[in-house]
């Protein structure tokens, strides 16, 4: 098993959230420096400058949020490569606390694409030389617990989701600044876009404690993308509450074009109410489990 460094810095006090500790979107922010940094080692070093001919394209990533990264706290990403076909690789990275305990693990599915079109095209012999020498594997502690990485055909659009009555939790624009040196609107975008839906998406427990901070923490997420908006395209969240039990609830987003009805991104997270005092998990009372079930909309998915 074979990985190496591709990432090291530390957490700023304007990349956290209500919650005190680092947003979901600043560790994928993360995860893309840690990308270029892999791809560095594979032999792609400038594969996200603005002059590359080939790039990779992130299709979808699976993401363990494992202990929390509050303010200027130290991480470390090392990558490593788990399988790779003729045009797509599938890749590990993992985020460690100076201690070296996991604060994360990201598998992320890329591309090998064209930089201006996105068109997938084969690797070269040389990456897949270095791909066999980083080999890695997916640690127990790091592997997908409550959310599949099997195969989608997303039921995400906008008819579908005016049908199942999603609920809308997001509603913009792509912006030059939202975009990355091919005019694609960068990876954490979408992740940016999920964090700020929180306020909108279920309800939290109130416990009968008016005087009890409660916030919430995703625990994993998988975000797949199906189209890349470039600036100008409007985009619209619609959010759905789909089971869960007491402890963990699983959310589903899908990311859409309002103007054609198609989808950018689907997601679904596995996320749970927190004390804020305690810094622990909030075990819902039988009448806020029966309360917040109500709003989930059954069939649901990816």
């Amino acid at each position: 098993m074979a990985e190496i460094e591709v990432w090291r810095g530390g957490v700023a006090a304007w990349e956290c959230d209500e919650m005190g500790h680092l947003n979901v979107g600043f560790y994928v922010a993360k995860s893309m420096e840690a990308l270029a940094g892999l791809a560095a080692e594979l032999g792609m070093a400038r594969a996200f400058a603005a002059n590359a001919e080939s790039t990779l394209i992130v299709r979808e990533q699976h993401i363990r949020f494992l202990r929390e990264a509050r303010p200027n706290a130290p991480l470390v990403m090392t990558g490593g490569v788990l399988e790779m076909d003729a045009c797509e690789a599938r890749l590990l990275f993992l985020m460690r606390h100076q201690s070296g305990e996991l604060a994360a693990s990201f598998q992320t599915r890329v591309a090998h694409a064209t930089a201006g079109e996105g068109r997938a095209f084969p690797w070269p012999d040389r990456v897949r030389k270095q791909a066999d020498a980083l080999r890695t594997d997916v640690p127990e502690r790091a592997a997908p617990r409550s959310i599949g990485l099997e195969p989608v055909q997303t039921q995400a659009s906008r008819a579908r989701a005016d049908e199942l009555g999603l609920l809308r939790t997001g509603l913009g624009v792509v912006r030059d600044v939202d975009c990355d040196a091919f005019g694609r609107m960068r990876t954490e975008g979408f992740m940016q876009r999920l964090s700020e839906a929180v306020v909108f998406t279920g309800r939290r427990p109130g416990d009968g404690n008016p005087d009890r901070k409660v916030g919430g923490a995703a625990l994993e997420y998988r975000l797949i993308h199906h189209a890349w908006p470039r600036a100008g395209d409007r985009l619209e969240l619609r959010s759905a509450p789909a089971g869960g039990d007491a402890r963990f609830r699983r959310l589903i987003h899908w990311l859409l074009d309002p103007d054609t009805g198609r989808p950018w991104g689907s997601a679904e997270v596995i996320a749970t109410s927190f004390d804020l005092d305690t810094r622990k998990i909030i075990t819902l009372s039988d009448a806020e489990l029966a309360r917040v079930d109500a709003d989930v909309i059954p069939g649901v998915a990816l």
